[in-house]
């Protein structure tokens, strides 16, 4: 008993250590970036590419995913206001029956905008990679993030670290209900972010030969 009793307070201090760093990694990262996330075209800087984070395009019940039709509509108007002038799509390719680059540019230009203002990153596995790449691969130093609020934190954290001039345009859609474990698993997301950029040093998965757009 004596030996149960001290596993188990040890578990407890390790449980709360582990929260009061997701609390402290949260509050980090939203403070530091809240500054720089907008929903009024007014408030834009003047960057001319766009990096829409990628995510896919049906949910786990083959209905249409809310985030990702949000991201693509918000997106297009972007184009379509004249505030960007390219997207870099980025998002995972794991297989030939799962291609989120592909979806969005097929999205985007449904939506209107021309696929010559479209370059497909088919190594976006994970926010981190998506960012890096927009400037090791891409050449971007500026960039304007389009996604969610709740994602855009973490995004604009990683961009702050890897030294990009990066705000981002949130769609204004309301999430579904249904979608609130996203939220619960992005809490947890952004602890993660600090242990890849402080402590893990964590690299992109890919990274391969230059391709700068030119615009």
């Amino acid at each position: 008993m004596i030996f149960l009793s001290k596993v188990l307070r040890q578990l407890f201090y390790l449980l709360v250590i582990v929260l009061f760093f997701v609390l402290v990694a949260n509050v980090w990262i939203v403070s530091s970036t809240s500054s720089k996330v907008f929903s009024s075209y007014d408030s834009l800087t003047n960057h001319r590419v766009a990096l829409v984070l990628g995510t896919s395009h049906l949910l786990t019940t083959g209905a249409p995913n809310p985030f990702f039709n949000n991201r693509m509509e918000t997106a297009a108007a972007l184009f379509k206001n004249g505030k960007i002038r390219h997207f870099i799509v980025s998002g995972d390719n794991r297989t030939r029956y799962y291609n989120e680059p592909l979806e969005m540019k097929k999205a985007l230009v449904k939506l209107g905008v021309p696929s010559s203002a479209i370059t497909l990153d088919y190594a976006g596995l994970r926010t981190l990679d998506s960012v890096v790449r927009s400037k090791e691969i891409f050449g971007q130093e500026e960039i304007t993030i389009v996604t969610q609020t709740f994602h855009s934190y973490r995004a604009l954290f990683i961009s702050d670290y890897y030294g990009i001039d990066a705000v981002a345009y949130v769609t204004t859609g309301s999430d579904s209900d249904e979608m609130e474990k996203v939220h619960w698993r992005e809490y947890l997301a952004r602890a993660k972010a600090i242990l890849d950029l402080y402590i893990l040093k964590t690299e992109p998965r890919h990274l391969g030969e230059k391709e700068p757009i030119q615009l």
